[in-house]
């Protein structure tokens, strides 16, 4: 195995840590809405940047491993949350990874991010009209009259949050990346601008104000 492959492991790794760290202390607050129990996580984060540094393939891998590591150790939900949890993943960060893939800029990033909160919330809209009442018990109408109220908003800020706190992140970790030698000139190209990033800060500090607006708590 040469050094880039091994390189490659541990920085995926590195950041499947990461995400299983922020799925983790994610679980600590309390949820959107107690039926069901949504909470915000993080951890799509940390794999969208795998998903922009080695493709949509290893924003994939990186999805199953978390997810399966999070049913085993604190998940509740069992088969059915593992299988929730890595279709939520990947509908956000297989276009975005594709797109950026193919696109390797700023405008590439904002285009496949968005386009990427776009897919989640589309997909769960259908995923949860089918698996929600499974492992809640909840009456299917029941379900179907907090599609638009709940889960259309909870998804579109969730996935907005973590696209802008990407957009704020990404560049400045793969360039100290870079400067660490883990990873190679090709693989950063593009440079984050002032506008962008005040754009991605103005964005997260909105999501975040809408969310706690959205639990009551404010």
């Amino acid at each position: 195995m040469d050094s880039r492959k091994i390189r490659m492991i541990a920085m995926l790794a590195m950041l499947s840590a990461f995400a299983y760290a922020g799925m983790y202390f994610s679980r600590l607050l309390p949820p959107v809405t107690p039926m069901p129990p949504l909470k915000y996580d993080p951890k799509d984060i940390f794999i969208i940047i795998g998903g922009f540094l080695y493709g949509p393939l290893a924003a994939v891998a990186m999805s199953v491993l978390v997810s399966l590591i999070e049913m085993i150790t604190v998940s509740t939900t069992g088969p059915i949350g593992l299988l929730m949890n890595i279709v939520s993943t990947c509908a956000f960060v297989i276009p975005a990874a594709a797109i950026y893939k193919k696109k390797r800029t700023i405008t590439g990033a904002v285009i496949g991010l968005v386009i990427g909160v776009v897919s989640v919330v589309a997909i769960m809209l259908l995923w949860n009209y089918i698996i929600t009442p499974l492992y809640t018990g909840a009456p299917r109408e029941v379900v179907v009259g907090m599609l638009l109220p709940v889960f259309l908003p909870f998804n579109l800020i969730k996935g907005s949050l973590n696209a802008a706190v990407t957009m704020l992140i990404y560049k400045p970790l793969s360039l100290a990346l870079q400067k660490m030698g883990m990873l190679p000139e090709a693989d950063n190209k593009g440079r984050a601008n002032l506008g962008v990033v005040l754009a991605s800060l103005f964005a997260v500090i909105s999501c975040v104000l809408v969310m706690l607006v959205f639990m009551g708590v404010i």
